[in-house]
């Protein structure tokens, strides 16, 4: 960020005293109980990060598109803070469980040869194994920036099970005070038992916790009654409510005309099926549903949802056909593109849901948020291009270049000090000692740091909190110089104008080609390789804006062959393969 940037108070945001802001400083968080950890950093104040529009898909509605972002959720909850403070009607995420796996992505050749349930090859999608301090630093931070954004009759939805709900629990009541909480939803469901010395775990817990407690948004509903309650009510009375002063009311749910019994907080859906239709081949996927019920109950039409760890993009579905606005955002660019296809499916086959026509949406990058197209991948990806030399058995570094050791910053966000702690409590200061001791003049230790952006006081501060120990640090900073590395081979496509017709003559996703080499499998044609192809037929030279959207199901392939419109000029192609890594190339009409 630029030096000149300074942190705001929100409240003069919000009261019209600025105009506009660089950096945000928040409210103070609600009170007690409070939970502690190593290294817990209060996180009282962010900058603003800039977002790029890439792509725009459908039309506005009122005024508004729906947007979806690509980039570390951290960076972009501070970017909305700017438009979107206050302003979010219903959060509904669910982040890593800290659950110790690995998630994968099950990838498949295309096309109807290759309809057998056996997968070609797993894709890591994000790996969910964290140290106890680093997850709760995590969520601590993100959270601070929901409640900053939620709106005053807001409520945020919080999902995970008991590997860590407790923990998140007193978060909660921390960040948004223990008076605010409503209630623990407990989603019940079936799944193969596993054979464990131990009772078979068979729900979830979602908590919900409200900006102010009475002005929340609560659309009361009830639960189906099977038949046999319906006969057991119809043959008995029911002993009516009672009001604060003793006197009898009318019961909302008694005689024939019953509307049921009140919505309790056990929920018993089903898991989505393996290989149901509502599946999009992401894991963690969750059943609409489940997030169709919290959206009804706790926002109304035109409200805003939020999903910043959005995955599949079940929420965003589930909000476009609710005639609810919707942010999402999400790390993994899988997310993000399965995210498109399914809203691309959306607006084609049901332009109009109920009353009003579905707003289209936008893509954007934030913090150009486009070096790595998988986080998981990312260090092992910059340890090659920068042929740093690994080291397996360091705590902090994760190797050595050119006698210097390298410490890898957290990637796809700018370093700040705050990031430095871990490496700062690590050192060896008694192997400091003798160092100085032995050589008074020379530094202790010579040290890279690797970063996807940084602040710009970072290697000074870094080499102040060391003293009297002298080190020399060089930042080698991503964003500044990727235009000399070189992360992995391109796609390579290529496009012809022939008798009227946009014709894609070939495509080899150089990435994909190699996965696939080492399984083994052979591909005959190009379309098997390939998820999407989305054309814009006026490219602007910066915003994709597709006309033409050949996104087939599941076992069919993509044309490859599109009618150009007589007003075709600069014509833009996106071919997006099944690692969900995309090629864009342009061709005059």
């Amino acid at each position: 960020m630029a030096d000149e940037q300074k942190d705001m108070d929100l409240g003069a945001v919000a009261a019209g005293e600025v105009s506009s802001v660089e950096g945000y400083k928040f409210q103070p968080i609600k009170g007690y109980p409070m939970i502690n950890w190593r290294g817990k950093r209060p996180f009282t104040s962010t900058q603003f990060y800039p977002a790029q529009l890439k792509e725009t898909y459908g039309e506005e509605v009122d005024g508004w598109r729906n947007k979806i972002f690509w980039g570390d959720n951290l960076q972009v909850l501070a970017h909305l803070l700017k438009t979107f403070r206050g302003e979010v009607d219903f959060i509904y995420i669910d982040p890593p469980f800290d659950s110790g796996a690995d998630y994968r992505k099950k990838i498949k050749v295309r096309g109807k040869k290759y309809q057998s349930d056996q997968a070609v090859f797993e894709e890591k999608q994000y790996t969910d194994i964290w140290s106890n301090d680093e997850y709760l630093q995590f969520m601590y931070e993100r959270l601070v920036l929901m409640r900053e954004l939620l709106s005053e009759n807001g409520v945020i939805a919080l999902h995970c099970d008991t590997t860590k709900g407790h923990m998140l629990r007193a978060l909660l009541d921390e960040i948004f005070g223990a008076k605010n909480f409503l209630n623990e939803v407990i989603w019940d469901y079936r799944r193969w038992p596993t054979p464990a010395a131990e009772f078979q775990k068979m729900h979830d817990n979602i908590y919900l916790y409200c900006q102010n407690k009475g002005k929340h948004t609560f659309n009361k509903q009830y639960m189906e009654r099977s038949e046999a309650t319906e006969r057991r009510w119809k043959g008995q009375a029911i002993v009516a409510s009672h009001d604060e002063t003793g006197a009898r009311v009318p019961s909302d749910y008694g005689g024939d005309e019953s509307k049921g019994s009140p919505l309790n907080c056990i929920w018993n859906f089903p898991i989505v099926a393996p290989s149901g239709n509502e599946r999009v081949g992401y894991p963690t996927q969750k059943p609409e549903k489940l997030i169709t019920r919290f959206v009804e109950v706790l926002t109304n039409p035109g409200d805003l949802v939020l999903d910043c760890f959005m995955g599949s993009g079940t929420t965003q579905a589930v909000s476009a056909k609710l005639d609810r606005r919707f942010i999402g955002a999400d790390i993994n660019l899988g997310a993000v593109q399965t995210t498109t296809k399914r809203l691309i499916n959306i607006l084609e086959k049901t332009p109009e849901l109920g009353k009003k026509p579905v707003p289209g949406f936008e893509v954007y990058n934030v913090n150009n948020y486009d070096v790595f197209h998988n986080p998981v991948q990312a260090k092992d990806l910059l340890i090659d291009a920068l042929e740093i030399q690994k080291i397996e058995t360091s705590s902090i570094y994760d190797g050595e270049k050119d006698g210097r050791m390298v410490k890898i910053m957290p990637v796809n966000r700018i370093a700040t000090k705050a990031d430095l702690s871990e490496l700062i409590a690590g050192f060896d200061y008694k192997a400091f000692d003798r160092r100085q001791n032995a050589s008074p003049n020379q530094p202790v230790e010579k040290i890279l740091l690797v970063c996807m952006g940084h602040e710009p006081d970072l290697k000074a501060q870094l080499e102040l909190e060391v003293k009297p120990h002298k080190i020399d640090v060089e930042v080698v900073d991503i964003l500044r110089d990727k235009s000399q590395l070189e992360f992995k081979r391109d796609s390579e496509a290529r496009l012809a104008i022939k008798d009227g017709h946009l014709e894609i003559e070939r495509f080899y996703p150089m990435n994909l080609l190699q996965k696939l080499s080492l399984q083994k499998e052979q591909v005959s044609d190009w379309r098997e390789m390939v998820e999407s192809i989305i054309v814009d037929w006026n490219y602007d030279g910066a915003i994709l804006q597709p006309v033409e959207l050949d996104v087939p199901e599941k076992n069919e392939l993509v044309s490859g062959r599109y009618k150009v419109p007589e007003d075709a000029g600069t014509v833009r192609v996106k071919i997006t393969d099944l690692l969900s890594e995309s090629w864009e190339g342009s061709i005059d009409a």
